[in-house]
């Protein structure tokens, strides 16, 4: 029993004395380590462990595909993983993955790699849908690329292997009237009925009445209008009323907009919406008729349609491009008790206003409305301000805006800074213009090319040869060219001054 205990301890004794050493290794198979111990083997070669060994590749599945190419910046990279993922087995492509990566192609511009993917579908035993087709025919069209527009039409039925739809109709034929593409149009339209037994719907309709609006066509347009009733399948809708009453307004036949209005909800029982009523209110405001465009609002508001920030937009800018400045504030001010928000665009059509009115501080305390309330001016409105300030005079305001705004984040454009330089060249103001022009061309923006001329010669008239010499080297390195005239005014006026090395240094860069 004794000597049993005392091989026990003798083992825990082993244990407990190799366990670091042991712990240290890598783990290998006992029979492994048998042979490895042995004296009659030779120690074995390779010990590479089970953790070494190589993992089997992950398989990348089609939604792993979809948002790998979506989110690959380079597009060779992301038709490189296109193809290598089909190299997988069991993977094939789908409608999902070809239509992400011809989306991303098309965006693009690289047409020629879109033909060989689609090269490639019409071998595919997947089933497709139209919807790459007709996401295609607006990337042909947008590139204007209108024959391959009709060319992603006709393929719907060879790569889908089904008649296109009354949507794809639609949407090929829409894209041809948006692009003023009249006998595609024509060719199209034989071809669908001839081919495709087309029987238009009020969708189809509703395209051509459009397109012959847009032509001015207005008796063409009532003409289609017409078939549509005597189709009965297709009779006219809210918008076939509103695109006919658009194209009234456009043409200034404003009381025919106003008897088709009352026609269409008395005999057709078709009740307006508010893009209904801001085509009218636009087409008065337009016509010089606010009173009337007023009046509308006013019996929109009685028939339970509420206006929305468009219909106000509408009514306030043709009061401030009549100059009625005050009615425009209490349409703004209506609008904000109506519970609506006012956008970028309403707040600088009120502030454009106010600057033309000479009330530039009233604009101000608007544009700090805007800060207040979340409304983020853009340029325009900021434009509209700096144009507002130089017009009284206040260019140290206007240049301290320059200065201060794309440090807080706001961004300006060239035409921000031209507008400023230009008020002060025609105001004499040369010392504050040549500081505006430094910071201008420190920010990477080019004047424009009379008022850099114009304010080199001036600074010579005004015996400054020193600041339009330096002047001139700036806007050289930003690749301007000034006209003979100011090389010649600059060039005499430096010899006159006797300084013949800075005159040789200009000669040089005129040759």
């Amino acid at each position: 029993m004794n000597s049993v205990k005392v091989a026990a301890h003798k083992s825990g004794c082993l244990s407990s004395l190799h366990s670091k050493s042991l712990s240290s290794l890598q783990w290998i198979s006992p029979l492994q380590y048998i042979k490895a111990t042995s004296p009659k083997l030779d120690p074995p070669n390779d010990t590479t462990s089970m953790t070494e060994l190589p993992r089997k590749p992950k398989f990348i599945s089609h939604e792993a595909t979809i948002n790998l190419i979506k989110r690959e910046k380079d597009l060779e990279h992301a038709l490189q993983l296109f193809n290598k993922v089909a190299s997988q087995k069991g993977f094939n492509h789908n409608n999902s993955t070809y239509a992400t990566i011809l989306h991303k192609l098309a965006q693009s511009k690289k047409f020629e790699a879109v033909d060989v993917v689609l090269h490639q579908m019409a071998h595919e035993p997947c089933k497709f849908h139209e919807g790459i087709f007709l996401n295609l025919m607006k990337h042909f069209s947008k590139a204007l690329l209108h024959e391959r527009v009709l060319e992603m039409f006709y393929a719907i039925q060879t790569i889908v292997r089904e008649k296109p739809s009354l949507k794809a109709i639609s949407t090929c034929l829409n894209l041809l009237v948006e692009s003023n593409q009249v006998e595609l149009m024509r060719t199209f339209l034989l071809n669908a009925k001839k081919n495709l037994h087309l029987r238009p719907n009020t969708c189809i309709y509703n395209i051509l009445v459009k397109h012959h609006c847009n032509k001015r066509d207005l008796d063409s347009a009532f003409e289609v209008v017409r078939e549509m009733k005597r189709a009965k399948i297709s009779y006219p809708n809210l918008i076939t009323y509103s695109t006919l009453m658009d194209g009234l307004c456009e043409s200034g036949r404003l009381q025919e907009a106003i008897d088709l209005f009352e026609d269409m909800v008395s005999k057709d029982k078709i009740l307006p919406d508010t893009l209904t009523y801001n085509i009218l209110i636009n087409g008065f405001c337009r016509g010089g008729k606010l009173d009337r465009a007023g009046k509308i609002m006013e019996f929109m508001k009685k028939n339970g349609c509420n206006p929305n920030k468009f219909n106000y937009s509408a009514l306030m800018n043709g009061f401030c491009k009549e100059g009625r400045l005050e009615e425009a504030k209490e349409v703004f001010d209506e609008m904000q008790i109506a519970g609506i928000k006012p956008d970028t665009v309403g707040y600088t059509t009120l502030i454009n206003c106010l600057c033309r009115a000479s009330r530039v501080d009233e604009a101000m305390e608007l544009l700090k409305e805007m800060k207040e309330k979340k409304c983020k001016a853009d340029t325009v409105t900021l434009n509209v301000i700096l144009g507002g300030l130089c017009r009284e005079g206040r260019f140290d305001e206007a240049l301290e805006m320059l200065e201060r705004l794309p440090h807080e984040g706001v961004s300006l454009n060239k035409a921000s800074y031209r507008i400023v330089l230009n008020f002060l060249c025609k105001e004499g103001e040369l010392e504050k213009a040549t500081e505006l022009l430094g910071l201008m061309l420190s920010r990477g923006f080019l004047p424009h090319f009379a008022t850099s001329n114009e304010l080199l010669i001036r600074l010579c008239e005004a015996g400054k040869g020193a600041n339009a010499a330096m002047i001139l080297f700036g806007l050289l390195g930003m690749g301007f060219k000034p006209e003979p005239d100011s090389w010649s005014v600059l060039v005499d006026l430096i010899c006159r001054e006797r300084k013949l090395l800075p005159a040789f240094k200009l000669l040089d860069e005129l040759v």
